[in-house]
């Protein structure tokens, strides 16, 4: 059967990333776009093995100077449809397909060396690692870096706003609208830590079909690596990468490292999905304190349109529910039969699914409106229903300090019990009245308690009689983790390098 010729014009390239074709974040295209996979990854490794053997004289010097920058261009074009092309009518084996048109580029003088001394998962298992670093530098860490400044300047300019505090969907005690934003910004300057470490630990392999080095050391390759340029011939491959090696391997790279990227990856878009939850609550119509923005010509209903729905905080929540069920997926990888089988290839396919799930988020985040102004900016707060929802309750919300007050100004009984069954039971059933009223009422027939109430200090007796009062360490605690922000985003941008191209 005659080799499929290249020559042929191309047809229009499959851009399209893995996963719902709804979602298709554009900085993850040209690394996960369909046909851009053997490019971003597999080639520059094959590509890299090549140049190590040109240094070290295995592919002789007149042979290895044809592999120039033009031929370079040719081979990281191999497309994936050319490739699924060769593997139905030919191969039956893809990282073969591939070597037969890499063949058909260099010509039979270099194209002997395509692939030597390679097993398919050294260029497979390491060129996916290529393609999430070069996902994690190129796409979402200036991502993460741009919803980071964002939310740190929504923290520090909603500070002091006073919000209800809510816990089961109760109304709790006051905090402020920045202090609800700085706990998801902190999630996320946690989450975000985790990822860059982790990118740190992807390592990849030039090992050999079982991890043990044995072509390499049998044709007098590893000695030859150590001799001239004393290191192992898997690292002058990997270097000009920006990747260092796994300690050992089999066939495939350990699982551990990039499991635990996608893991944080999925942490991470559980965090966005927390902040997706909070705002779609805060945005209910009885609740009312958190606004998305609805441009002109948005619809939030098919069929009622005086609804504004979340969309976009719903989206949030929604890819996050995605990605648990990829990192499942890429669990179910972390164990394999022997050196290596096929069952996690199909899987391992879509692993990409979770960045680009994750970006999606993000560019949710940064999305611009029509005056270039990003949607994170642009959530609406109403100050006016915050203060409404706070006194809703009336001073009920602060039953928490002045039980604790009673307990520690020498109440006898339980000052829990005496707020939770006697005076609230008061305050529910007889319109009109506050708990401090019934505070005040209960004392006149209740010596121990009157007795406390005398040693409480004024100062603090009348902060009883305003919530807002009654924030704690909310606006401190909020510009803390804003300031907090502020010295990685400066660490970082002191420390980065442009992004290298892998």
């Amino acid at each position: 059967m005659s080799e499929p010729n290249s020559a042929v014009s191309k047809p229009t390239p499959n851009l399209q990333l893995p996963g719902n074709p709804r979602y298709q974040p554009k900085q993850m295209i040209p690394i996960f776009g369909y046909d851009n996979l053997w490019q971003s990854g597999p080639a520059r490794v094959e590509i890299s093995t090549l140049l190590a053997l040109g240094s070290l004289g295995i592919i002789p010097k007149q042979t290895i100077q044809l592999l120039d920058g033009e031929m370079m261009k040719k081979l990281l074009a191999i497309t994936t449809t050319e490739v699924d092309r060769v593997e139905r009518t030919i191969t039956q084996h893809d990282v073969r397909a591939w070597i037969i048109l890499a063949k058909e580029i260099t010509g039979p003088e270099l194209g002997k060396f395509v692939h030597f001394p390679l097993t398919s998962y050294d260029a497979l298992s390491t060129g996916q690692v290529l393609q999430f670093k070069s996902a994690h530098n190129n796409a979402l860490q200036p991502a993460i870096m741009s919803v980071v400044k964002a939310l740190t300047n929504r923290v520090r300019e909603t500070s002091k706003i006073i919000q209800i505090g809510r816990t089961h969907g109760q109304h709790a005690v006051p905090i402020t609208i920045g202090f609800w934003l700085a706990t998801i910004l902190d999630r996320i300057l946690y989450d975000w830590k985790a990822l860059r470490n982790a990118e740190k630990n992807l390592v990849g392999k030039i090992s050999g079909p079982v991890g043990a080095y044995n072509a390499q050391v049998l044709l007098g390759v590893e000695d030859a690596a150590q001799r001239l340029f004393g290191k192992s011939f898997e690292c002058l491959v990997l270097e000009p990468l920006n990747l260092k090696p796994a300690k050992i391997s089999t066939q495939i790279l350990p699982p551990g490292p990039l499991y635990s990227y996608l893991s944080a990856c999925t942490t991470l878009s559980a965090s966005i999905a927390q902040f997706g939850r909070d705002c779609r609550s805060l945005m209910r119509t009885e609740i009312n304190e958190i606004r998305e923005e609805f441009s002109e010509s948005q619809s939030g209903s098919s069929t009622m349109p005086h609804k504004r729905n979340p969309v976009h905080f719903e989206n949030m929540e929604g890819m996050w529910t995605k990605n648990m069920g990829e990192l499942e997926k890429v669990g179910h990888t972390l164990i394999s039969e022997h050196q290596r089988d096929l069952t996690g290839s199909s899987v391992s396919r879509d692993f990409p699914i979770i960045v680009v799930n994750l970006q999606h988020q993000l560019n949710s985040l940064l999305r611009l409106n029509k005056d270039n102004s990003p949607f994170l900016n642009n959530i609406g707060i109403d100050e006016e229903r915050c203060q409404r929802n706070l006194k809703l309750q009336g001073d009920l919300i602060m039953a928490e300090p002045l039980y604790l007050l009673l307990q520690q100004f020498g109440y006898e009984d339980d000052a829990h019990h005496l707020i939770n069954h006697t005076l609230v039971p008061k305050v529910n059933k007889k319109k009109g009245i506050s708990l401090i009223d019934a505070l005040i009422a209960e004392s006149r027939i209740n010596t121990n308690l009157q007795n406390a109430l005398e040693k409480v200090p004024t100062d603090m007796l009348n902060k009883l009689l305003d919530p807002q009062q009654y924030i704690g360490s909310a606006v401190e605690k909020a510009i803390e983790i804003a300031d907090q922000a502020d010295r990685i985003i400066q660490e970082i941008e002191h420390n980065q390098q442009q992004p290298t191209k892998i």
